[in-house]
């Protein structure tokens, strides 16, 4: 049933994208379940947090050799597990350690309400890859006392004391990832990407002083390196090969090695040999030698996302989290999605934005929905559902950038049921009909417009520094808004049913409207605490735009706040204003970006993305407590295993899937431990 849906909907000029942004973590929106298959998408529920899985559609028509090239790159992206856990915390590595000793070992009473607690606090820690919750970056909270943990310990003759056992405890290290205004944000982080004692003022003096070989490709500076304090000097600890993660990155190289021998054709080849280089030198030209020559290896069924990419767990924005993402094309997808990369420079000339921040040339914008075979890092196991690269802005206006829309994972939350908290938050059957019928398309054209277009658009004014520079700690958040807004500007655009995208531009268009405003205005608070400011980067972004609509659009009544039996709900009454509104901030933040304009952004972020409205937090908090589905969701993955001959060569591979999330997370550290417990 769920091919013939696929088809049906195919048939009828309609595509499918996931919603959501490169590195997003924020997962479709609750729209109506579509019937599923036999497979049982669903493996546990536990705190805030589901495990599903997925499957991998196209495996079977690989060639052994394209199927060896994915299983060499899913081996490679494994080897590299324990990176992101130390670097999301120092500690993180001692504390799993133990934990799972205690869990494989213990014999006492397992029927404890203590125990049942131990469990789901190591399940929530295996899924934020250490002790940091995985989207509030808040310290997680055991259910058990110290004195409880101390019995474990004993009885399991296990080891973990000092800072490594307190901290489980105490309020010491309580963000991984500040963002407040007015603090340190590096000395108040937990997250291990910066020494003891190093501060804000250290780190942007330090790379102030680091000048490019070319002014005009600026090099990523601190990206694959922890910043310290060697005594009273500051120092860059360079992840590679004899370096920081050194025992990792040797392993995660061999793997590569593998995968070069078998890749589609040179360029893909070629791409993987810089990739290596660059993990044993760690030198940042090779980094962005690799990004130049993987942006334009584009052929092949075969792709992947491996290394130090993403700035989002940096306070600052310069270093990046260890992540692995394999790949096969969805080749009837992918094809009909190419409308988009085609027409490029026509959502370029035809944007709001003020002519001098216009491209007069977009290049290279590829759009691909991919069927994930593996995950790792930062990807896994809360993983996101579009991916846009490389990063450096240089890259992408010289040679373009990769845009993928991971498919099976999508398949994978839509048929995995809903919650039924759509119809709780709709305001009326109208919004309901439109969410239901036009919701999952609008939601994924959304995606591809914020990968196309929106992160390809635009360019900075001649001199302005990179935006990590300008914009410092708001720089994440504005550039996802950004995109979000290109999105939002053309999915109420009849060139979508022109290019024919869409069957009826306008309901699609309102679908996607309502839905966005729901969430960035109320249903997305159900992921804070109450008290909690907004302080992850994706969510800022979504309610400043939602925000700043709403506000900007009163005196005309655009959006109107509904009480009705107690309970809050956004209608909008007029869905051309809004197009308007959202080009006026689109406008905006390119202008701020372009110019680097950091006043401008502190003040459009911090006065409408972070405070919350308390009461309506409260309630929207008690509207959710009915519904038993998690606010979170991330996947298990297949595990590939390799056939051997008599002569031990590979001659074929199983797919086969996890019986549990404890399973792949204890085979996981079995397998694939590669750090010390302190680096």
């Amino acid at each position: 049933m769920k091919n013939t849906f696929f088809i049906a909907m195919a048939m009828s000029g309609l595509l499918f994208f996931s919603c959501g942004d490169d590195k997003n973590k924020k997962e479709p929106q609750e729209v109506a379940t579509v019937e599923t298959t036999d497979f049982d998408y669903n493996v546990d529920q536990f705190a805030d947090l589901r495990i599903l899985r997925y499957q991998v559609p196209g495996w079977e028509q690989l060639s052994l050799n394209e199927q060896k090239l994915v299983y060499y790159l899913v081996q490679a992206g494994l080897e590299g597990r324990d990176i992101m856990w130390d670097q999301n915390y120092r500690h993180n590595l001692t504390i799993r350690n133990a934990l799972e000793k205690i869990y494989t070992t213990y014999e006492g009473d397992k029927t404890t309400e203590y125990w049942k607690n131990f469990e789901i606090y190591l399940k929530r820690v295996w899924f934020s890859n250490g002790i940091h919750h995985h989207y509030s970056n808040d310290k997680l909270k055991p259910d058990f006392s110290a004195d409880y943990l101390r019995t474990l310990l004993t009885e399991t003759n296990t080891t973990l004391e000092g800072e490594a056992f307190d901290v489980i405890f105490n309020d010491k290290d309580s963000k991984k990832v500040n963002q407040a205004k007015g603090v340190d944000n590096v000395a108040l982080s937990a997250v291990n990407f910066y020494g003891p004692n190093v501060t804000n003022e250290d780190v942007i003096s330090f790379y102030s002083k680091k000048k490019s070989p070319n002014p005009d490709k600026p090099l990523s500076f601190g990206l694959n390196s922890q910043l310290v304090k060697e005594n009273g000097q500051l120092k860059e600890r360079v992840y590679k090969s004899g370096g920081l993660y050194g025992p990792a990155i040797d392993r995660i190289v061999e793997w590569l090695e593998k995968a070069q021998e078998v890749a589609e054709n040179k360029a893909q080849g070629d791409a993987i040999g810089l990739l290596i280089e660059y993990y044993k030198t760690g030198d940042l030209q090779t980094w962005d030698d690799y990004n130049v020559a993987w942006t334009a290896a584009t052929e092949g069924n075969i792709d992947y996302i491996n290394s130090f990419i993403e700035v989002y767990n940096d306070p600052l924005g310069y270093r990046g989290s260890y992540e692995n993402i394999v790949q096969i094309k969805d080749f009837d997808m992918s094809q009909k999605m190419a409308v988009l990369s085609e027409n490029a420079q026509w959502f370029e000339d035809n944007s709001p934005l003020m002519d001098e921040h216009k491209k007069k040339n977009v290049v290279g914008v590829t759009y691909k929905v991919v069927n994930v075979a593996g995950e790792a890092g930062d990807a896994s196991p809360s993983t996101p559902i579009g991916v846009n690269l490389p990063n450096a802005n240089w890259i992408r206006a010289a040679v373009g950038s990769k845009s993928v829309s991971l498919g099976n994972i999508i398949e994978a939350y839509n048929n995995a049921g809903s919650s039924g908290r759509l119809e709780e938050f709709v305001h009326d059957e109208e919004e309901l009909a439109l969410e239901k019928e036009y919701g999952q398309i609008g939601d994924k054209l959304h995606t591809a417009l914020h990968e196309v277009i929106g992160h390809a658009s635009g360019q900075l004014n001649p001199g302005v520094g990179e935006t990590k520079e300008t914009l410092k700690n708001y720089a994440s958040t504005l550039e996802e808004g950004r995109a979000d807004l290109v999105g939002l500007y053309y999915l109420y655009n009849p060139k979508l049913q022109e290019l024919g995208l869409v069957d009826d531009w306008k309901k699609v268009g309102m679908a996607a409207y309502d839905g966005y405003i729901r969430n960035g205005l109320m249903t997305q608070l159900i992921r804070l605490n109450l008290g909690d400011d907004v302080e992850e980067a994706h969510m800022r972004n979504r309610q400043w735009v939602s925000a700043w609509a709403y506000e900007k659009g009163k005196a005309e009544n655009v959006i109107e706040k509904v009480t009705r039996d107690g309970k809050t709900y956004y209608n909008i009454n007029d869905y051309d204003k809004l197009h308007e509104l959202f080009g006026e901030l689109l406008r905006e933040t390119q202008r701020i970006k372009s110019e680097g304009d950091y006043a401008a952004v502190e003040a459009l972020v911090e006065d409408y993305g972070v405070k919350v409205d308390q009461t309506l937090h409260a309630e929207v908090l008690e509207r959710n407590e009915k519904f038993t589905s998690a606010p979170y969701s991330g996947f298990v993955n297949p595990v590939i295993v390799p056939k051997m001959n008599d002569a031990g060569e590979i001659e074929s591979f199983v797919m086969e899937q996890p019986a549990s999330f404890e399973e792949q997370m204890l085979m996981y550290s079995k397998e694939y431990s590669n750090l010390p417990e302190k680096n």
